[in-house]
């Protein structure tokens, strides 16, 4: 793990080939510096300012102009009162991250506020990759990918206060020998119906919250099989059905191919896990290859589930595939049986999508592509698959980037109850630092 003064280094996302074969652990590969970023950001605005974004599509927010963040790499919460809330990996008044809050003004602008700072070697963890959780008395909860009292990360809740905001450490990683408790998670979390916590951090966790504080449970060990056939590199978080199972995929494993996994976890009459590997990605050019970093499973009404890859599929795009939609479904013997929605390919429809699909109530799925878009940018779109009744979909594109608005989409959408949609760019925008952004379909 981490040493207590290192600064965690992100693979890039430029080549999933890259992912395949680097050596991938939290303190390995390298992105470039928000500076270099924000200088970007700049020559971007230049370049494409005489465009205009199309009208149903807004920027909340702008990071990187001074000292509130950057980086986004995670999605948003939005509250019942339409405050949004988020993450930012570097930035703020500690250099290593914030906690946000947007607010909407009476007269339609948003204005920001940091609730969280995040510095080097901080006992409440820093750098945070992923989103943050509400539960129903408005109280935040997410993870650290490093810092702590471990230098392992953590998971933290944020209460209200009448001064501000409360912070607490819930739990610190590497508490164990040789971090066998997990470490360096990079995904955020949810909540069973018992208010019991869920995540990945190199493993599977539970953590129950009891007398004397929260304790963790792991509930499977990734690569446990041999080749890692069960996967490996789980960077993104579960979903959880209505009977408390739990689904994911990891980033890496499967054997022969390491290309990923789709996995199911469910909870036997004796308190222990039961661990299934529901499909294993086989790469090119009949399935996708390595599920995106930041993807989450996203589960219909039926009980299908869907996502995305940020390789393989029928298409070339620059050094590597450029992606595909998927569709897990269940067969009546109990297997599952997976379906290739959509091919990305290079161009203005968008390619490697960075974050999985939001389904709304007619089944439409909404995504994001880190690459691709706009002829003169190549900063990634906002798409829509519809579904057209016979179990193919249509696809449109909803929004390409131009620099300005944002550039490179990575992380996934989120939805409210009028089926608006907000996401995030890890950079662009006039400051260099990435956008949240709102987009009513």
């Amino acid at each position: 793990m981490q040493g207590p003064h290192s600064r965690v280094k992100l693979p890039d996302r430029l080549s999933y080939q890259d992912l395949k074969t680097r050596t991938v652990s939290a303190g390995s590969g390298s992105r470039p510096a928000l500076a270099i970023l924000a200088v970007l950001g700049w020559t971007l605005f230049l370049s494409a300012s005489h465009c205009s974004a199309a009208s149903n599509f807004k920027v909340l927010h702008a990071f990187g102009s001074g000292r509130d963040g950057g980086d986004i790499q995670s999605s948003v919460t939005v509250d019942k009162k339409g405050h949004v809330y988020g993450t930012t990996h570097y930035g703020g008044t500690g250099g290593y991250g914030t906690v946000f809050r947007l607010s909407q003004k009476p007269n339609g602008s948003w204005s920001e506020k940091i609730l969280q700072n995040f510095s080097n070697n901080d006992p409440n963890g820093q750098e945070p990759l992923a989103p943050v959780i509400l539960d129903s008395a408005g109280n935040l909860y997410g993870t650290t990918v490093a810092g702590g009292a471990n230098h392992g990360g953590t998971v933290y809740e944020m209460t209200h206060a009448p001064s501000g905001w409360n912070f607490q450490v819930l739990y610190d990683f590497c508490s164990q020998p040789d971090c066998s408790d997990g470490g360096g998670p990079w995904a955020g979390l949810v909540f069973d119906k018992a208010g019991n916590l869920y995540g990945t951090a190199f493993n599977l966790f539970e953590l129950t919250p009891g007398p004397t504080g929260w304790n963790e449970s792991v509930l499977y060990n990734f690569c446990s099989q041999p080749e890692c056939s069960d996967g490996r590199v789980p960077y993104e978080g579960v979903i959880l059905d209505a009977e408390g199972n739990l689904y994911g995929v990891t980033h890496l494993g499967g054997d022969p191919t390491n290309g990923g996994v789709v996995y199911k976890a469910h909870p036997r009459p004796d308190g222990t896990w039961a661990y299934h590997v529901l499909h294993r990605f086989h790469g090119p050019p009949d399935d996708g290859d390595v599920p995106s970093s930041a993807m989450l499973i996203a589960r219909d009404g039926g009980g299908s589930l869907y996502g995305t890859t940020n390789g393989g599929g029928r298409y070339i795009c620059v050094t590597g595939t450029c992606g595909v939609v998927f569709k897990m479904t269940q067969e009546p013997d109990g297997h599952w049986k997976e379906t290739i929605l959509h091919d990305f390919k290079s161009g203005k429809s968008g390619y490697w999508p960075g974050g999985g699909v939001v389904i709304d109530g007619a089944g439409n799925l909404y995504g994001t592509t880190g690459a691709g878009g706009d002829i003169n940018c190549d900063c990634g779109v906002v798409y829509k698959m519809a579904p057209n009744g016979d179990g193919s979909y249509t696809y449109t594109v909803l929004h390409r980037f131009k620099g300005i608005d944002g550039l490179i989409p990575n992380a996934n959408l989120v939805m409210d109850d009028k089926g608006i949609l907000y996401g995030t760019t890890q950079y662009g925008g006039p400051g260099g630092g990435g956008v949240v952004f709102m987009l009513t379909p």
